[in-house]
């Protein structure tokens, strides 16, 4: 199984929060594991904001940084393309999404995923709607 975790999703790895459990689910039945190349600044950002509210301590944020960065090692990261951003324009003009969001979807499209999984119900919904299996942590 191929699946394309958007950013809301994947941080569950790093972050223990309501559907950690589904993610590591989902990854230990995933053959193929793809990324945005957005991702992985979008993770870096909340974990970061995570630290400067105290709600997570500098180790905590130090081993979840490294485990990211291991996890990244084998995921096919998706580039920001030509027709990754085609596809992400015609998602913006057909659904309310945030420009991430959309990036995100247009990347899993361009990619070919059996499953995008988002800890977003806008954005499921707007993959849904563009042909993408979903699931929703």
């Amino acid at each position: 199984m191929r699946s394309f975790f958007d950013s809301s999703a994947f941080a569950k790895r790093y972050v223990d929060e309501d559907g950690s459990g589904r993610i590591e689910e989902i990854c230990q039945h995933t053959s193929e594991l793809a990324l945005s190349v957005i991702c992985v600044p979008e993770i870096v950002s909340a974990l970061n904001r995570r630290r400067r509210e105290k709600t997570l301590s500098a180790p905590e944020y130090r081993e979840a940084k490294t485990h990211l960065l291991e996890d990244i090692r084998d995921a096919v990261i998706v580039n920001l393309s030509p027709g990754v951003i085609e596809r992400s324009v015609v998602l913006l003009e057909n659904h309310s999404l945030r420009a991430m969001d959309a990036l995100h979807i247009a990347c899993a499209l361009e990619w070919g995923a059996d499953n995008f999984v988002s800890a977003d119900k806008q954005q499921t919904q707007a993959a849904r709607k563009a042909g993408l299996t979903t699931l929703l942590v």
